[in-house]
C-alpha cells in the first residue's frame, strides 16, 4: 500500500478537481430538485453509483462549467471558503441559500489505495442528501433564477488579479440582497470529514418565500 504525502502528489489540485466534478454534479441536481427549470431539460445519469439529474440545456451547462472553471484554482490553493448556490425569486431576493464550506487540512498523509473510494463514498451521501432535500424544504414561489457565490479567504482576492483564467470571468461583488437573509431557517443536510477534505452542507431557507 502506497503512502501519499502533500510533497508527492499536488493534493491541491486533486482536491479541486474532485470538489468542482462533485459541484457540477450538486448543483445540476439542486436545480431540478428544486424547480428551478423545467424537469424536460434535465436527463437521468450515474454519478458516484447513484442516480441524478443533469441538464441538456447548452447555455445553462456552459454556465456552470464556466463558473466552476474559475473556482478551481481557489480551491487548489485552499482560498475558497464556501461555494453558495443562490435561488431567489422574481425580485432577486435569495429564497434559499445552498452553502457548501469547505476546508482542507494543512497536512496529510493517505493511502492512495482507500483515496479515491472513500471521498466518492461521502460524495454519494451529500447526493443522496440532495436528492431528498424538498421534503425539507417549503415550494419555492414560480419563476425563480439563480446564481453562484464564491466566498474566498482574505488574502484570495488579491491572488485572484494573478490567476489568468479567473482575469478572464466577469466576477462582480455581490449585491448584499444576495448574500442575506432576515432571519432564514438553518437546515443542516451533511458533513464529510476526510484525510483529504472537509466540507459541510447546510441550507438558509427565507422564512416566507411568497
Amino acid at each position: 500500500m502506497t503512502t501519499l504525502t502533500r510533497q508527492d502528489l499536488n493534493f491541491g489540485q486533486v482536491v479541486a478537481d474532485i470538489l468542482c466534478e462533485f459541484l457540477e454534479v450538486a448543483i445540476h441536481l439542486i436545480l431540478y430538485v428544486r424547480e428551478v427549470y423545467p424537469s424536460g431539460i434535465f436527463q437521468k445519469r450515474k454519478k458516484y453509483n447513484v442516480p441524478v439529474q443533469m441538464s441538456c440545456h447548452p447555455e445553462l451547462n456552459q454556465y456552470i462549467q464556466d463558473t466552476l472553471h474559475c473556482i478551481k484554482p481557489l480551491i487548489e490553493k485552499n482560498d475558497a471558503e464556501k461555494v453558495v448556490v443562490v435561488i431567489m425569486d422574481k425580485e432577486h431576493h435569495p429564497v434559499e441559500r445552498f452553502v457548501f464550506e469547505i476546508s482542507q487540512p494543512t497536512l496529510l498523509s493517505i493511502s492512495s489505495d482507500t483515496l479515491l473510494s472513500h471521498v466518492e463514498q461521502l460524495l454519494r451521501a451529500f447526493i443522496l442528501k440532495i436528492s431528498v432535500c424538498d421534503a425539507v424544504l417549503n415550494n419555492n414561489p414560480p419563476g425563480c433564477s439563480f446564481t453562484v457565490l464564491v466566498h474566498t479567504r482574505e488574502a484570495a482576492t488579491r491572488n485572484m488579479e494573478k490567476v489568468q483564467v479567473i482575469k478572464d470571468f466577469p466576477w462582480i461583488v455581490a449585491d448584499e440582497q444576495e448574500v442575506h437573509m432576515q432571519e432564514p431557517r438553518l437546515i443542516p443536510l451533511k458533513t464529510m470529514t476526510s484525510d483529504i477534505v472537509k466540507m459541510q452542507l447546510y441550507v438558509e431557507e427565507r422564512a416566507q418565500k411568497t
